[in-house]
């Protein structure tokens, strides 16, 4: 696939508008709120679409699609529509108690429920996945993007994608990163619809692409599938998207960064509401691929690229580049800022220098923010091995040390308020080595199935631990007074209208 010069063009003019606002519109950092939330003052429309451009990255473009290509089929969506249900009930629920007490961090809440080893437990475990898992995983399916459509080397194509994030994500933090996301994810998402329509024409029209890949178009899929059975989307996976959409830092740290609870839970219904065109922007576009080019691909992560590659026209192809390039630098930059956030102040201020200056915490967030992009970069190649079975399959499979203590942690210390500390540790300490001990010993079972029964053993100890060892005077947590966390009718309202259009789509794809 070779670019025009009007290609190029529309390819430097993209970043150069989109790196040109996010510096201008981040110039004033100066203080650690101002690099990490963005100085408190993101208004809906900014955390909505950043949101989105956080989630969805080449990692969906390749992963998503490449389970949509292969025997997911549609089922795979369940992740994005599901995560519209979760995300309301969030904006409901936990957001308001976060904005209320005004903290940097996930980690940061636990030592104010628990007890400061909670919470640099949760920060360590949650620095070493997001560039161990999520961050090697977002290098990687950008590097194979551009190798793909290109023919770009591997490693180059991670150095560069990792070196451009960098660049702007160092200067303004979190605002400069979410300016960067609002060109960024309306790029990708108008760049997936475009395909989609394409792929359908090539494909023959609706009509013939649902009659050929009826078994594929299916949200519900038997409990032995290897895949997705339905089992694993109603036990493990709301254990995850509670855990994505309410207590992950790179999502929740635009939340954190909202001017007010309404634009914090408006940003968060807006983007569950984008998320209702990942079918037709990303799945469904994976299962043309496989129609149209399936015996060229060597492997199902081909599928976006191969449709890419074959079908842009000249003249769209700069926008589709920006577009693809955007989606992984958006969601790169946004896990570089929120990894920064919680070394610098879990870690680096709470544990080793608790005295430090804003300066400080400012030149040590930029400087950590480079230390992961090269380490990034180094580990990213790795996934080429065909043994990790897809990098959808990495981020999810991997991410099961996290989920099941995480979550427990958290609802079981805002459900019982008698929860010791030694509960909130033993859950943090638990859930990975039980998770681990289903991985080793039944490789069977689903992983998100694990999941599920590794977040209910963790439940018991817990009830266990606090029955015999309960809080006295249940612990008092911070308290922001400049915030209002009553929930608008109006807001309700868009909520359940988000809600009732994920349970259309299902019926309809029953």
């Amino acid at each position: 696939m070779e670019l025009s010069a009007f290609d190029i063009i529309v390819f430097v003019g993209f970043f150069v508008v989109v790196v040109g606002v996010s510096l201008f519109k981040s110039r004033k950092e100066k203080s650690s709120e101002d690099y990490f939330l963005a100085g408190r003052g993101l208004t809906w429309w900014l955390i909505g679409v950043s949101i989105v451009a956080a989630n969805i990255s080449t990692e969906q473009f390749v992963g998503m699609a490449g389970q949509g290509a292969g025997s997911v089929g549609l089922a795979v969506s369940n992740w994005q529509l599901y995560g519209t249900f979760g995300i309301v009930i969030i904006a409901f629920t936990l957001l308001p108690r976060f904005l209320k007490a005004g903290i940097y961090t996930m980690p940061e809440y636990l030592e104010y429920r628990y007890n400061s080893t909670a919470r640099g437990i949760m920060a360590i475990t949650t620095v070493v996945v997001y560039v161990a898992v999520l961050l090697t995983a977002v290098l990687y399916s950008g590097g194979i993007t551009l190798r793909t459509i290109f023919g770009l080397k591997l490693t180059h194509g991670v150095w560069l994608i990792g070196l451009i994030a960098a660049v702007y994500t160092v200067w303004g933090g979190l605002k400069a990163v979410a300016w960067a996301d609002l060109f960024q994810g309306l790029a990708l998402l108008v760049g997936g619809i475009i395909i989609f329509f394409l792929g359908l024409d090539a494909c023959g029209g609706w009509k013939e692409f649902s009659t050929i890949n009826e078994a594929k178009l299916h949200m519900v899929l038997p409990p032995e599938h290897p895949g997705l059975p339905w089992t694993g989307v109603l036990s493990g996976m709301w254990i995850v998207l509670i855990y994505y959409c309410g207590l992950n830092q790179f999502i929740v740290q635009r939340n954190l960064a909202a001017k007010s609870l309404r634009d914090g839970q408006l940003g968060v219904i807006f983007a569950g509401m984008l998320w209702l065109l990942v079918p037709f922007a990303i799945v469904m576009p994976g299962i043309m691929s496989y129609q149209l080019y399936g015996s060229q691909m060597s492997s199902p992560d081909e599928a976006f690229p191969m449709l890419i590659r074959n079908l842009i026209p000249a003249g769209l192809r700069g926008f589709m580049f920006a577009a693809i390039a955007g989606a992984v630098i958006s969601s790169l930059g946004s896990m570089l800022n929120s990894t920064s956030t919680i070394f610098t102040m879990d870690i680096y201020n709470r544990m080793f220098h608790r005295n430090a200056t804003q300066k400080q915490l400012l030149i040590l967030g930029r400087v950590m923010t480079m230390v992961f992009v090269v380490v990034g970069c180094l580990l990213a190649p790795i996934l080429d091995n065909p043994k990790f079975g897809g990098v959808f399959q990495y981020i999810q499979q991997f991410q099961g040390y996290i989920w099941p203590g995480v979550v427990a942690a958290f609802l079981f210390g805002m459900m019982v308020p008698t929860a010791p500390p030694i509960a909130g540790v033993a859950a943090l300490i638990a859930g990975p080595i039980i998770y681990g001990i289903f991985q080793r010993f039944a490789p069977g079972i689903h992983f998100l199935l694990q999941v599920a029964m590794a977040f209910n053993l963790v439940l018991v100890i817990m009830g266990i631990l606090t029955f015999f060892k309960p809080l006295d005077t249940p612990r008092k947590l911070p308290v922001r007074e400049d915030i209002d966390v009553r929930t608008s009718p109006e807001v309700k309202i868009i909520g359940v209208i988000a809600m009732v259009a994920v349970v259309i789509f299902i019926i309809y794809f029953w």
